[in-house]
């Protein structure tokens, strides 16, 4: 791993509180040290991981998206009702997905217009809108 992109990664855990351990350094530096947002599997980062010589298991890499989440760090986009995204890119945003790819992208926010929602059940309010756009190759 670079420096600078250590420190990034590092950094990031820090805005959130996170204690900086090795895994979570190492898996940080994947999802933010280049400066991109990112979307990811739990699978295809376990994948990186490996790639990179990164001692670290699939579970902790679950757990690791799953506590980047809670701290607000990445979004969870769900997929098909079982396959989770995790997107570093935190700003309310609508997504493609890639149908033939399993790959999840970003759509221009601009050019997305919801005129209406309906009104949430009596005791409930809507907390958010998650827009996920499937796409097929023509």
């Amino acid at each position: 791993m670079d420096l600078q992109a250590t420190t990034r990664g590092t950094e990031w855990l820090a805005q959130a509180g996170m204690r900086p351990t090795r895994q979570r350094v190492a898996l940080a530096t994947m999802l933010v040290g280049d400066g991109q947002h990112r979307h990811v599997t739990a699978e295809s980062l376990f994948e990186e991981a490996r790639k990179r010589g990164d001692s670290v298991s699939l579970a902790t890499v679950y757990n690791t998206l799953r506590a980047f989440s809670d701290a607000g760090l990445i979004q969870e986009v769900t997929v098909d009702g079982s396959k989770s995204y995790f997107d570093t890119n935190t700003h309310d945003h609508p997504h493609f997905y890639w149908e033939d790819e399993q790959r999840l992208s970003d759509a221009p926010s601009e050019e997305l217009e919801i005129a209406r929602l309906p009104k949430a059940p009596e005791g409930a309010e809507i907390s958010s809108v998650d827009v996920v756009i499937r796409l097929r190759r023509t």
